[in-house]
């Protein structure tokens, strides 16, 4: 069983191959200085909102940031 559900092996290695791939530096560059646009913008406003409400101090962004740690090395190490 995948453990992407609805998402077929075959979908699964297709998105995994692109996102391995090297850029070349034309590609790096194009994907660098596109610009924002105002729908991604928003979405990035948005996140920052979200998350300074529900970590409203430096210390309690840095708690999060070191559990956040902790369980990536875990997920990495599987």
């Amino acid at each position: 069983m995948s453990r992407y559900p609805g998402l077929s092996d075959a979908d699964i290695a297709v998105v995994r191959t692109q996102a391995d791939r090297d850029l070349t530096l034309v590609e790096f560059n194009a994907y660098v200085a596109a610009p924002i646009s105002p729908d991604e913008r928003t979405a990035h406003d948005e996140l920052i909102s979200w998350f300074t409400r529900r970590y409203p101090t430096p210390a309690a962004r840095l708690a999060w940031a070191r559990r956040a740690w902790r369980r990536w090395n875990r997920a990495a190490t599987l």
